[in-house]
């Protein structure tokens, strides 16, 4: 049985309980909170601690799932929870990941732990097809298109604005453009043509709106590259639209073998519950990093660097029979 701890309790953060509690060959040591334990009440009844209590359960845990947002929490917490345990986690400002990569990978091998980073659909799922779809077809161009829908990340970014209260961001694809790629026309498109991005922001009384709109739409790795949309409406009204996190996307790739055969790849997903779905693959991964780690793996791994087999509970047997 695999031992976890699940570290935060947003909407990752539940929706990793609920992933766990699917899982048969694990068991939730706990989840850690920065809160008052007293005040949670999580989707599935694990036990909850503080984060203060985390260090006792050094050998109890055999991997941490890491639910904090990647604007400040992972940065600044997930070396020093390294130290002491092996990690997954879902990073995804795509620009940073190098950086994060080689801090981590120098703390953990440095610990004897193992870490493995940015695990969702993008970066994650999207990331190996990519990938795949490249190796395939070497002659052609990559597309990525993302949504309609709720960008976890991008949405936690606003709220650590100052003056903010509550905010959700949707990631719009520009559709004529995807039909475009679709129909194997190959254009050249910067990150502006491909995407619309369009907020809404609950601010604290007496806030500055047009200072708040002004570091929205220039926030590097965030929304710098987009054309962005800043509506500001009332607090009930995101909190209205946080209780459908929907999303989804596309990878296409355009390619050819000859110049008489052209061919295109698409992967896509249609999730009604971006952190839901996010937390399932990260829990997959969770999986592989234990038992990664039992055969002597250390140091930071991504998607690239994790044979597909360790994700399945399925015995290798059972995937060569079943699904090969």
């Amino acid at each position: 049985m695999i031992k976890v701890g699940i570290v935060g309790y947003g909407n990752l953060g539940r929706g990793v309980t609920l992933a766990v509690d699917k899982a048969l060959d694990m068991e939730c040591v706990g989840i850690f909170t920065r809160r008052d334990p007293k005040t949670l009440k999580p989707a599935v009844d694990f036990p909850v601690y503080s984060m203060s209590e985390l260090t006792n359960f050094k050998d109890k845990v055999d991997v941490l799932l890491l639910c904090g947002g990647s604007a400040t929490d992972l940065p600044n917490t997930t070396a020093d929870l390294l130290k002491d345990f092996n990690t997954v986690d879902s990073f995804d400002t795509h620009a940073k990941i190098p950086e994060y990569f080689d801090k981590l990978d120098k703390v953990a091998k440095e610990n004897g732990t193992l870490s493995a980073i940015s695990i969702g659909w993008d970066p994650g799922l999207f990331s190996i097809m990519r990938m795949l779809f490249g190796a395939v077809l070497p002659d052609g161009n990559d597309y990525t298109f993302w949504g309609k829908g709720v960008s976890q990340g991008h949405s936690d970014a606003i709220r650590r604005i100052e003056g903010v209260k509550n905010a959700i961001q949707y990631t719009i694809p520009r559709e004529q453009v995807l039909e475009k790629v679709r129909s194997g026309i190959a254009p050249n498109l910067s990150t502006r043509e491909k995407h619309l991005r369009e907020c809404f922001v609950a601010v604290k009384e007496n806030a500055n709106k047009q200072e708040i709109e002004q570091k929205i739409k220039t926030m590097p790795n965030y929304f710098a590259d987009y054309d962005t949309i800043v509506n500001f409406v009332d607090e009930q009204e995101v909190a209205e639209m946080q209780k459908k996190l929907s999303h989804g996307g596309f990878v296409i790739r355009t390619g050819n073998t000859t110049e008489q055969n052209s061919h295109i790849v698409e992967f896509s997903l249609k999730l009604d519950s971006n952190p839901e779905f996010t937390a399932s693959v990260l829990t997959a991964y969770a999986r592989a990093v234990a038992r990664l780690k039992k055969e002597g793996k250390t140091g930071c791994m991504t998607v690239y660097d994790i044979p597909l087999k360790y994700l399945s509970p399925i015995s290798e047997e059972s995937l060569r029979k079943n699904l090969l």
